[in-house]
């Protein structure tokens, strides 16, 4: 019983029977290291939410934090991407990503962890993140848990970003900012290939394979968020094509970030043109890489194109 499989959903997970759940990727961890004297990022990781045993990894340029040089800096909070069922902050994927970026602009990065599905089914990984986004605010008057955040962080230059699942998420945590009224106010956002969806295709250039668009709703509708009433319209998912307003969203400027050969790219045209009609007042840019499929820049990150986004990415948050 314990060895039969129940379900299998690839590349990510394998559901057996007795209730068992093997990742069959993203499962890697590499440890922080406080060790300025080779690293010019150093990093920790930090208890934000001792219910649920979830961290933040916070990254810093050691130069910045050395006699003279100290000085506060712009802040970026990053929701990692995997289908909301792999990946962590501690994934090398990601932890390089982070140390890059951070090397490359001179900011603080905090890199969350979220309860995961489909053990935790969503809402809960919107939840913590909304969780860990406030834990970093509550030390925008300097007395917050965390030294590093407290000292460093620039609370009127504070940026939210993520990809694919992150993406998506970082929309949502604007949105919420705005509802609760969240201050300081954020600089921006950066929705970076975003997994948005929706049961019909949002215009005649989206997805319309049949077999395909099933197979996303499938993740999203039996291991993501299986108590969705709307399934794939659901509108955490479906931003898009819903009748979410986005006029509450509570920042200054929004990168987008899309792909050409990525299946998610007219859904993430579609949020930027949806954004510029809505009413919110706010700047909105749109970097296209044509040839490049999803998350081409984690994938590849030595390439050409992969690098002109890093640069992108930390033009938008530094400039």
């Amino acid at each position: 019983m314990e060895s039969e499989i129940a379900s299998e959903h690839l590349p990510f997970i394998r559901i057996y029977k007795d209730g068992r759940v093997e990742r069959l990727s993203g499962t890697e961890i590499i440890p922080p290291s406080l060790d300025a004297a080779t690293n010019d990022v150093v990093s920790k990781d930090v208890v934000y939410s001792p219910e649920h045993n979830l961290s933040v990894r916070i990254f810093l340029p050691h130069k910045s934090t050395a006699g003279e040089n100290k000085k506060k800096l712009p802040l970026l909070i990053y929701i990692h991407g995997g289908a909301w069922i792999i990946e962590s902050p501690f994934s090398p994927i990601y932890h390089n990503f982070l140390t890059e970026i951070v090397k490359s602009g001179n900011f603080l990065a905090v890199s969350v962890q979220y309860r995961r599905a489909p053990e935790n089914p969503i809402p809960a990984a919107y939840d913590d993140s909304w969780s860990a986004v406030k834990w970093v605010f509550s030390h925008s008057d300097g007395s917050g848990p965390e030294d590093w955040v407290n000292e460093f962080a620039d609370f009127g230059k504070v940026f939210i970003a993520g990809d694919s699942a992150g993406g998506n998420m970082s929309h949502h945590m604007a949105i919420r900012a705005g509802k609760e009224k969240l201050e300081p106010r954020i600089k921006g956002i950066a929705i970076v290939h975003p997994a948005f969806w929706g049961r019909d295709p949002v215009d005649e250039k989206d997805v319309q394979d049949r077999e395909m668009r099933n197979g996303i709703a499938e993740v999203w509708e039996k291991i993501a968020s299986p108590n969705s009433v709307d399934g794939t319209d659901d509108p955490l998912f479906n931003v898009v094509g819903s009748g979410s307003d986005f006029s509450e969203l509570a920042c200054e400027k929004v990168l987008v970030a899309v792909a050409g050969k990525d299946v998610f790219v007219r859904q993430g045209l579609g949020y930027a043109a949806k954004l510029e009609k809505s009413g919110w007042v706010g700047d909105v840019e749109v970097v296209v890489e044509e040839d490049e499929g999803h998350v081409f820049h984690l994938q590849n990150p030595n390439s050409k194109n992969a690098e002109k986004f890093l640069k992108k990415l930390v033009g938008f948050i530094i400039g």
